[in-house]
């Protein structure tokens, strides 16, 4: 796929940022050369390769799952800088 000076104006209008005419020239080139090698990727054959979801063979250190006390509503609000009943009270966000 050939991505041209156009296809580049138009990602960054997307993504909200000015790029000058050098640095469009520059990722004309460098996402061509990106795109050519994923081309060259899709064309091997990789048929008797296994689909994995991590590269090393890692195995998950999980803890027992063991029922403990949980905070008191007291605990739990000690550090708040304000409450309001069983409820943390915090500056009003949406206008």
């Amino acid at each position: 796929m050939k991505i041209g000076k156009k296809d580049i104006e138009y990602i960054a209008h997307l993504s909200r940022i000015e790029l000058s005419e050098t640095e469009k020239e520059t990722f004309v080139c460098q996402l061509s050369d990106i795109l050519s090698y994923i081309e060259k990727l899709n064309r091997l054959n990789t048929e008797a390769v296994k689909p994995m979801s991590c590269t090393v063979n890692a195995t998950n250190v999980l803890r027992d799952d063991i029922l403990e006390s949980s905070l008191s509503l007291e605990e739990a609000q000690f550090n708040a800088p304000a409450t309001k009943g069983v409820f943390f009270k915090v500056p009003k966000v949406i206008e």
